[in-house]
C-alpha cells in the first residue's frame, strides 16, 4: 500500500465508525476506499466487512448501560442475526466476483433510497407498532430475517432498515433502538467475517489499518449519536451513496 490509501482508508475507517454508531451507512466509505486502494469488489466487501466489525463490538461497549439495561429483549433479534449473518455469508461466497460486482450499483442503489427516505420509512412502520403486540413482533422478526441476511451479504444501508424494524415494537426509544441495531449488526458481522475470513477474501494490510481507525470512530462515534442531529449524519452519507451509485453504474 502507498501511503496515500493508507492515509484514505484510515480516514474512512474513522469516519465509518461514526456513522455506523449513529445512523448506519460505514460500508459506503471504507468499502469506496478498499476498492480505490486495488481491491476487486468482492474481495472490498469482505474486507470490509471483516475490518468494520471491532468498530461495531466499540459500540456495543459504549451502549453498554442500554445492552444491560434490555438484554432479555435483544436476544429473539440477536439469534436472527446470528443465523441470517451466516446465510448471506454464504450467498456471497457461492457467488464470487463475477456474480457480486453487476450487483454492486444496484445494492448501492437500494442502500442510498434507504437511507434518503429513513423517515418516509419510519413513518410507513409507526402504524404497525399501534397495533397488537404480539402481532408487531411477527412483523419485526421477519423484516430482522431479511435485514440480517442482507446485511452477511453486503451490508451498506443495514442499519436503518434495522431501525424501522425495531421502530414496530420500539416506540420511541431511540438509544434502546440504536443499542440493538449495534449489538445485532455486531453479530452479523461476526458470523459473516468469520465465514469471509475461512473463503481466503480478506486483505489483511488493508483490513487491519481500517479495524483500528473504525474501532477508534465507533466508540467516539456513540458520543457523537448523543449529539449531532441524526439528519446531519444521514446527509452527507446520502450523498456519498449517491456518487459511489453514479460511479459504480458508469463502470
Amino acid at each position: 500500500m502507498t501511503l496515500l490509501q493508507i492515509a484514505v482508508l484510515a480516514a474512512a475507517g474513522f469516519a465509518a465508525g461514526t456513522v455506523n454508531a449513529i445512523a448506519g451507512g460505514g460500508t459506503f466509505l471504507t468499502f469506496a476506499a478498499l476498492v480505490f486502494s486495488g481491491l476487486p469488489t468482492l474481495d472490498a466487501n469482505a474486507t470490509s466487512a471483516v475490518a468494520l466489525t471491532p468498530a461495531n463490538l466499540a459500540s456495543v461497549a459504549a451502549y453498554r448501560s442500554e445492552v444491560r439495561t434490555y438484554f432479555r429483549d435483544m436476544i429473539p433479534f440477536s439469534i436472527i442475526g446470528l443465523i441470517g449473518g451466516g446465510v448471506g455469508a454464504v450467498l456471497l461466497i457461492w457467488l464470487g466476483d463475477k456474480g457480486f460486482r453487476p450487483l454492486v450499483p444496484w445494492l448501492l442503489l437500494l442502500a442510498t433510497l434507504l437511507f434518503a427516505f429513513s423517515a418516509q420509512l419510519r413513518a410507513f412502520v409507526a402504524p404497525f407498532s399501534q397495533g397488537s403486540h404480539g402481532g408487531a413482533k411477527v412483523v419485526a422478526y421477519v423484516v430482522m430475517s431479511v435485514v440480517s441476511i442482507y446485511g452477511g451479504f453486503f451490508g451498506a444501508g443495514v442499519g436503518i432498515m434495522m431501525l424501522a424494524a425495531l421502530a414496530i415494537i420500539e416506540s420511541g426509544d431511540f438509544h434502546k433502538a440504536n443499542a440493538t441495531k449495534i449489538l445485532v449488526a455486531f453479530l452479523i458481522q461476526v458470523v459473516s467475517a468469520g465465514l469471509l475470513i475461512a473463503g481466503g477474501l480478506v486483505h489483511w494490510p488493508q483490513a487491519l489499518v481500517t479495524i483500528a481507525s473504525s474501532a477508534l470512530g465507533g466508540y467516539y462515534g456513540v458520543t457523537l449519536a448523543r449529539l449531532v442531529p441524526e439528519k446531519i449524519i444521514r446527509a452527507a452519507v446520502v450523498t456519498v451513496g449517491a456518487v459511489l451509485t453514479l460511479i459504480f453504474f458508469l463502470k
